[in-house]
């Protein structure tokens, strides 16, 4: 049993990769359900041809031939065996191609089928993080947050995929598969999640340095509690009410951080960078570099580059005493 312990273990190993946030056998949605099973079909159709194969493989090797036989030599018999053998091979090879193809184009369909939704987001790549814009027909219900969504459990999401710069890559794996997002050209994907939970997003195309940092959360919650954190998030920033945040607001309002960055309900009014109005309930800042706390946040601010090498984001130049105050009122955005 000792021997059998470890090496069960061993052989385990690989199952870890099936499940949690970022994974695509661990499906919660009917788009992502769609691939994983397909996902399933292929690996064991496959895997019995590969086992077909080494089978026939092995016999042929162990077959043995008497020495004094004429290797020119003919069999009638043998030849029609190795013509129907071959035949029903190859029969057996279009079938099987023909039925994964078929099945293929049926998850497809799955995929990029769009059902009525009451919820539409529009989704920006930048390099290197996610500007999310919540469409309304009402313009004062339009919002915009970076790099984490969140929606509604049980309903479809319809999701417009833009770039602002490179051809990036949306892909939620629990969720659904993966879509394009190109420059002066709009993709539509959607995504639904089945229970409620926090799925992890990447971007799975080549963008540049950060690539690898171009991550984003999408965070499934009841309607009531979706609902809750929409009308939060529309509202304006709340004012500080302490002496160090309103200095840390007066820090911010007088850098050149409200060039980029919008805080609605300031006079911080940039469209370049992620929008900070509620920056400090997010779980990460960076495009899931960093966890949103503030010392993080002051790290962050005091040197990106060498948080996040290739950012767009400058060095701001602050005094020593200037950084506390500032982080301290940006983790306050609630």
């Amino acid at each position: 049993m000792r021997r059998v312990g470890p090496f069960a273990l061993f052989a385990a190993l690989p199952l870890g990769g099936c499940q949690g946030w970022q994974s695509a056998l661990d499906a919660h949605g009917p788009s992502a359900r769609s691939l994983a099973d397909m996902f399933w079909i292929f690996v064991a159709v496959l895997a019995t041809v590969w086992v077909l194969t080494m089978i026939t493989l092995l016999l042929a090797l162990r077959r043995r031939r008497p020495a004094d036989t004429d290797p020119l030599a003919t069999d009638p018999r043998t030849e029609r065996r190795m013509t129907i053998t071959i035949s029903v091979a190859i029969g057996l090879t279009l079938v099987t191609v023909v039925s994964l193809t078929g099945l293929s184009y049926a998850a497809q369909k799955v995929l990029f089928a769009h059902k009525d939704g009451a919820l539409t987001l529009l989704v920006t790549g930048q390099q290197w993080w996610w500007e999310v814009t919540y469409e309304d027909p009402q313009p004062n219900r339009v919002f915009t947050t970076a790099n984490e969504i969140h929606i509604p459990v049980g309903e479809p999401v319809l999701i417009k995929l833009e770039s602002s710069d490179v051809i990036h890559s949306f892909w939620v794996p629990s969720l659904t598969g993966k879509m394009d997002a190109i420059t002066g050209r709009q993709n539509l994907i959607q995504i639904q999640a089945d229970r409620p939970g926090v799925y992890r997003g990447q971007c799975a195309e080549y963008c540049g340095l950060q690539h690898a940092h171009m991550g984003l959360l999408v965070i499934a919650e009841s309607k009531e509690d979706f609902e809750r954190w929409r009308e939060h998030q529309i509202s304006s920033a709340i004012p500080p009410n302490d002496d160090e945040r309103q200095r840390g607001m007066e820090i911010l309002l007088s850098k050149p951080c409200v060039m980029c960055h919008q805080i609605r309900g300031t006079d911080a009014g940039g469209k370049v960078a992620p929008d900070l109005t509620h920056v400090g309930s997010r779980r990460y800042i960076g495009a899931g570099t960093l966890e949103t706390t503030r010392g993080n946040i002051a790290a962050w601010i005091v040197d990106p580059h060498g948080i996040k090498p290739g950012v767009n984001m400058p060095t701001i130049q602050l005094e020593p005493d200037e950084v506390q105050p500032l982080a301290t009122y940006l983790e306050g955005l609630k």
